[in-house]
């Protein structure tokens, strides 16, 4: 991972990448089990199909948009205690757009490699988000910073 410089940071604690990692983890095991229950082990399996390659891919950006733009987290990230808030630490997420382009982002694997000293990467720059742990989500919905 590569720190990129800093300029304007969140003001407040960024969510470790190890409870990130974790998360992605969890979102990728549940669209993979998604996509098994509806397309079965065989086709899953099957030499040269898109059922294993693709198909969670685009269940995960889908998912991950539609769950942190009405819950504030990925199915994975509500598990593991993580939110995505606005960078700015008030308000909530509105527009779906720039989080299914957080997501699109995610799925090129290099925007989150590449991130900021308070945490930021890539994909959370080109969304105007942050993702921090339970605590500080609860924090921040309750004082607005």
């Amino acid at each position: 991972m590569v720190a990129a410089p800093s300029g304007t940071t969140v003001p407040f604690p960024t969510a470790s990448w190890g409870r990130r990692i974790l998360a992605l983890v969890v979102d990728w095991t549940a669209c993979t089990l998604v996509v098994l229950a509806f397309v079965g082990l065989e086709e899953y399996t099957r030499p040269g199909t898109t059922a294993s390659d693709f198909y969670p891919l685009i269940l995960f950006v889908l998912e991950s948009a539609l769950f942190t733009w009405l819950l504030a987290g990925s199915f994975g990230k509500l598990v593991t205690g993580l939110r995505v808030v606005p960078a700015l630490g008030r308000g909530s997420l509105r527009n779906p757009l720039p989080l299914l382009a957080r997501q699109a982002a995610i799925a090129l694997v290099v925007p989150p490699l590449v991130f900021r000293q308070d945490g930021r990467g890539l994909h959370d720059l080109l969304a105007g988000t942050a993702t921090v742990t339970m605590d500080t989500y609860q924090r921040l919905t309750t004082t607005g910073v």
